[in-house]
């Protein structure tokens, strides 16, 4: 029998100082139950980092045609695609063809410089392709705030995100490898 997604509820109040966006979001979000909690809370960092009332999470990790997060607009075109991990070049060369603007977040440490190293040359030629870095240290103390109802206050001013729970508080601060 195949495991099921776990299901998780998160409530944000969003203080985007960078981009003057202010808002609150409910969101479910369905934990694959091949996700660890690290990344599913990176999905939640993602969509404060780029809140707007049209961003939607995709199908799922197990998707390989639809990106974490993205932005649709009235006429079905891909206004943002957000990714997670580090996909291959032709992955996100087709989603830079078919998106404005793709977003991509590495977050394996050693892993995710390896990768930079062997297709930094090649990304840079993507003039749409922003990428940054969340360290290990990051993605752990994220993981520690994952909670099956969460509250979480997150607030973002000159680059740094700070995410908080009424009983811990995260700061990170993405390192941009391109954009």
């Amino acid at each position: 029998m195949a495991l099921k997604s776990t299901i998780y509820k998160a409530r944000l109040q969003i203080a985007d100082l960078d981009r003057h966006y202010y808002g609150e979001h409910s969101l479910t979000l369905a934990r694959h139950p091949s996700e660890t909690d690290e990344r599913m809370m990176l999905r939640v960092l993602a969509f404060a980092r780029h809140a707007h009332e049209d961003l939607a999470f995709g199908r799922g990790v197990s998707t390989d045609d639809e990106p974490d997060l993205w932005i649709r607009s009235l006429t079905g075109d891909i206004e943002l695609w957000v990714q997670l991990g580090q996909p291959d070049e032709r992955e996100i060369r087709r989603a830079c063809g078919r998106a404005r603007d793709v977003v991509l977040y590495t977050y394996s440490g050693q892993g995710a410089r390896i990768w930079w190293e062997q297709l930094g040359s090649k990304l840079a030629r993507l003039d749409n392709l922003t990428i940054y870095d969340i360290s290990p240290e990051s993605m752990a103390a994220l993981g520690q705030l994952a909670a099956r109802g969460m509250d979480l206050n997150v607030t973002i001013q000159d680059g740094a995100i700070l995410l908080a729970d009424g009983e811990a508080a995260v700061e990170i601060t993405p390192e941009t490898r391109q954009g």
